[in-house]
């Protein structure tokens, strides 16, 4: 079933609802009010032409005026995919659980919890899942200062890797590990005064 088709399908269901169909070249995908997205979930599970069984990811995007909810989900009944979008705002991000949906939307929604401070409402776990409990702020947010101690031990980022000093080490490793041309012209030629004096015997 293509996107389209799904659209409708949602538009006659929930009448009250807007709905926006983004089209892009890679994942055209269908935004849904946050309030929404717990029963438009379950009516894509549910219903038999859709049958979105599973919650193949959820995550958590940093856009610069929101925060963003991203569904990708999977029916292994039609074959078909779909992407759901849902936006909350930065200063108090939060959107109804789908872990009633879908089991696996619990880790999903700690995870985006944990990195980007997206209340889920309902969730029946919320709690941090990668770093400790009480550690300051959500490190994929864009805004996100790395704190500089935590509990009297220092924090140290590493700097990222600079991929041109990768590339001219890789040259020279490369280098010095072929042999030169001098070298193994020398190793193949005989040796000429030896091989006269074998001729004269």
């Amino acid at each position: 079933m293509s996107i389209q088709e799904i659209l409708e399908k949602l538009k006659a269901r929930f009448e009250g609802i807007s709905f926006e169909l983004v089209e892009t070249k890679v994942d055209p995908f269908i935004k849904v009010p946050a309030k929404n997205i717990a029963e438009v979930a379950a009516f894509l599970k549910e219903d038999e032409s859709l049958a979105f069984d599973s919650l193949m990811c959820l995550s958590g995007v940093d856009y610069p005026n929101t925060l963003v909810v991203v569904y990708h989900l999977f029916s292994f009944k039609h074959g078909h995919k779909l992407v759901l979008k849902v936006e909350t705002p930065r200063d108090n991000p939060s959107v109804p659980t789908v872990e009633n949906v879908w089991r696996t939307a619990n880790w999903h929604e700690r995870e985006a919890f944990d990195m980007f401070g997206i209340h889920f409402e309902n969730h029946s776990d919320l709690r941090r899942i990668l770093c400790p409990d009480d550690w300051e702020g959500y490190p994929l947010r864009k805004d996100y200062k790395t704190q500089e101690f935590y509990h009297g031990i220092r924090v140290e980022v590493a700097e990222p890797p600079d991929p041109l000093y990768e590339a001219k080490q890789k040259s020279k490793v490369d280098k010095a590990a072929k042999p030169t041309g001098t070298s193994a012209t020398k190793a193949a030629k005989p040796d000429s005064k030896a091989t006269t004096e074998k001729k004269a015997e």
